[in-house]
């Protein structure tokens, strides 16, 4: 059985398993965020939360491994109580099942730190690996530092610093030596530990072939991406909480998350034993090294192929309220603006601009205003607009999107998002596609906003007035966006030609075929929302 199988490690974890032959089962607070994973059908998934006893033993019935991938990173005060909770209930309930073994990916602490002197996250990781080792159930602590793939925080903080910033003014934690390990490395190890001895009960430390500082990263990231060399100035005055700040502002990874992992640089985390190649052996060639790593995440970026993010998992603290269906619903006040258009463009052409709104493509009106209310989310923590999409073209069940995550989506028909900003109450945007009469389509969209208090109810009124600009432009152009991508692809089909006699061609969103079809999307970046685009578009 395998935890945590809707974030980064985990929903990776589950394919190598079931390519090993195990036969896999998933615990998930919310089941539908893995219906659409491509080997959802091949698993078993049941619903349970790490924190309830009965769901947890209930869960790992005749389980013989179970793989522990939960913890509260960025999960605010009391964190630690909550992770500890959990092991121990975790590990109670494998034991009264009668699971022959537990594996915990956990985080690699410095050999003779004392533990009150490491960062609370990482003093947190350790807690729950030595709960979890005299749970009774023979457990394997894999304890890692950096973790190098395509969508790993890490990788992001890595990347988005060093293509981003070609002169930096660093913290002092860019001189400390760290031994970072490929994804794919851990996948490994991961999947071995499933048949390890019963008599094993201990830690692991597990890192790749390499021990250098993040500095010598950033270079050697800039030289795999083609970069011109970066200048790196380390100063003494960033703290990680400062440091945690000036990496939000940077990348994508918000400075809720990015502060335990500035922190766990503050010491030296290098490996002090490779045992674990005892069990499971290192492949032909030896662990993947830094640059391969690297170019290997890069790649999977460039095809669109990152199976999971750093942001797969729920924030902490996001709303999990089940969307009011009742216009009349019970649970108080519900402020709803609702705006529907008719579109000259068939369903499949409005589906593609629905199914590929945000990241870069944007959200199709005032882009001012979306970019003002990205920053002010990241200024009282939040995610903002920064972690864009998994998949340029493609969202399923449970993925972020920006501000927002899909809680619902049938393909061709409905897109439900859940927001994920700070707001004083619960919202969603919910954009729905219906066939019209003479290959016309129907394009719904509602914004919902249920409100908590006094202060929801003033947020509402406040930001109604702007409504008619932000959400009547969204309708306005997403409409303009399909009849234009509508009606190119009719004239590609026909193999008709523009008006100034050139073949017409449509707006293309990256080299290469299109998965699911050849019809084009809109170009990201090639309109801002909000503004008609000059060709092929009819204005109303």
């Amino acid at each position: 059985m395998v935890t945590g199988a809707t974030g980064y490690i985990g929903g990776r974890l589950v394919p190598e398993l079931l390519a090993a032959g195990h036969t896999v089962r998933c615990m998930a607070r919310t089941p539908g965020k893995l219906r659409d994973h491509p080997w959802a059908d091949r698993v078993e998934v049941v619903r349970g939360d790490v924190t309830d006893a009965s769901s947890v033993r209930a869960a790992l019935e005749g389980v013989d491994v179970a793989y522990y991938l939960v913890h509260s990173m960025g999960g605010g005060l009391g964190f630690e109580d909550t992770d500890r909770e959990a092991a121990r209930t975790f590990g109670e309930g494998a034991r009264a099942a009668g699971v022959g073994r537990i594996v915990y990916l956990g985080g690699l602490t410095p050999p003779g730190v004392p533990e009150e002197e490491l960062s609370p996250h990482l003093r947190s990781r350790a807690e729950v690996g030595r709960l979890l080792l005299e749970s009774g159930v023979p457990t394997a602590v894999l304890r890692a530092a950096v973790v190098i793939g395509s969508g790993s925080a890490s990788f992001e903080i890595l990347r988005y610093l060093t293509e981003r910033l070609p002169v930096m003014i660093t913290p002092t934690w860019v001189r400390t030596r760290l031994q970072p390990i490929a994804v794919r490395d851990v996948l490994r190890l991961l999947v071995g530990c499933a048949t390890l001895p019963a008599e094993v009960n201990r830690t692991f430390d597990i890192g790749g072939p390499e021990v250098l500082t993040y500095h010598e990263m950033m270079r050697r990231y800039a030289a795999v991406a083609g970069l011109p060399k970066r200048l790196i100035v380390p100063v003494p005055v960033l703290s990680p909480r400062l440091s945690s700040h000036w990496i939000g502002l940077v990348t994508p990874v918000p400075a809720a998350i990015a502060r335990p992992l500035t922190e766990s640089l503050r010491h030296e985390v290098v490996c002090a034993e490779h045992d674990i190649t005892r069990y499971v052996p290192d492949p032909p060639g030896g662990p993947v090294g830094l640059d391969r790593a690297l170019r290997l995440a890069l790649k999977r970026i460039k095809d669109a192929e990152v199976a999971t993010r750093w942001s797969s998992a729920s924030v902490p603290g996001a709303p999990s309220d089940p969307l009011p269906t009742d216009p009349d619903w019970a649970g108080g006040s519900l402020y709803t603006d609702v705006r529907e258009r008719e579109v000259n463009a068939p369903p499949e052409a409005l589906w593609r601009v629905v199914e590929g709104i945000g990241g870069e493509h944007g959200w199709y009106s005032s882009p001012l205003a979306w970019a003002v209310r990205g920053r002010l989310d990241r200024l009282v923590g939040g995610v903002g607009l920064t972690r864009g999409r998994r998949d340029a073209e493609r969202l399923r069940a449970g993925d972020s999107l920006d501000f927002w995550r899909v809680e619902e989506i049938e393909p061709g028909r409905l897109l439900r998002l859940r927001a994920e900003m700070r707001l004083p109450g619960l919202a969603w945007l919910e954009l729905t596609v219906e066939r019209g009469p003479a290959g016309r389509s129907v394009y719904r969209q509602r914004a919902l906003f249920h409100p908590h208090g006094l202060s929801g109810q003033a947020y509402w009124w406040g930001v109604s007035p702007f409504h008619a600009v932000v959400f009547g432009g969204m309708a306005r152009n997403i409409a303009s966006a399909a009849e234009a991508t509508g009606s190119t692809s009719a004239a590609e089909a026909t193999g008709s030609t523009s008006a100034t006699g050139g073949p017409a061609t449509a707006p293309s969103v990256g080299a290469g075929p299109r998965r699911g079809g050849d019809a084009a999307r809109p170009a990201p970046r090639s309109w801002l929302p909000g503004r008609p685009r000059r060709r092929g578009v009819r204005r109303r």
